[in-house]
């Protein structure tokens, strides 16, 4: 994952600090005990950040801080739409499957893109914690970080929520389909 050299312009940055303060406001429940000026001070501070999540926000992951931890200073902006974002779809897992991947290529790999956006895949853990907070995917499906013994023999995990559980399933990870994308994690 790089850091981006990016910058936002200041109304950019304007703009997106006041629509994260706004859901940060409106979803309490997800960090009680966080403040946001203190985030907002981290934010100031890392411009790299800023431009990642104005990336998570322009492809539909409408970012929110979760804790990571009981440790107050351990959060991190999750993806909390509703469904799988919309501008992260129809892409297989990484760039060795879109290499294998011989006729029908999607536009390009959840890994790659999570990397151009400086953020990372949710592995199992961090899925899970994001569901405890809030039901998502009931109608999508996210790729999530796979284990390199499951990765090696071609295989792929992804998570969606139905029944009122959250379910890991497998796929090759040359596959994509419309209704499965990626979540991201952008530690601040």
């Amino acid at each position: 994952m790089k850091e981006s050299t990016v910058q936002l312009s200041l109304k950019e940055k304007k703009d997106l600090l006041q629509l994260l303060r706004d859901r940060f406001s409106k979803n309490q429940h997800r960090h009680e005990k966080v403040k946001w000026e203190e985030v907002e001070d981290q934010l100031l501070e890392q411009p790299g950040k800023l431009w990642s999540l104005h990336q998570m926000e322009q492809t539909g992951g409408e970012p929110d801080v979760a804790l990571l931890s009981s440790d107050i200073s351990a959060f991190a902006f999750f993806d909390f739409a509703p469904e799988t974002p919309k501008g992260r779809r129809s892409l297989c897992y990484d760039d060795q499957a879109l290499e294998e991947r011989k006729e029908h290529k999607p536009r390009g790999s959840a890994q790659s893109m999570a990397a151009q956006m400086g953020i990372q895949i949710l592995d199992e853990q961090q899925y899970r914690l994001l569901q405890s907070l809030e039901s998502v995917d009931l109608k999508t499906s996210s790729w999530i970080q796979t284990p390199e013994s499951i990765r090696k023999l071609g295989g792929a995990l992804f998570c969606d929520r139905r029944y009122d559980q959250v379910f890991v399933y497998h796929n090759g990870a040359i596959s994509y389909y419309a209704a499965r994308g990626f979540r991201g994690m952008l530690r601040v």
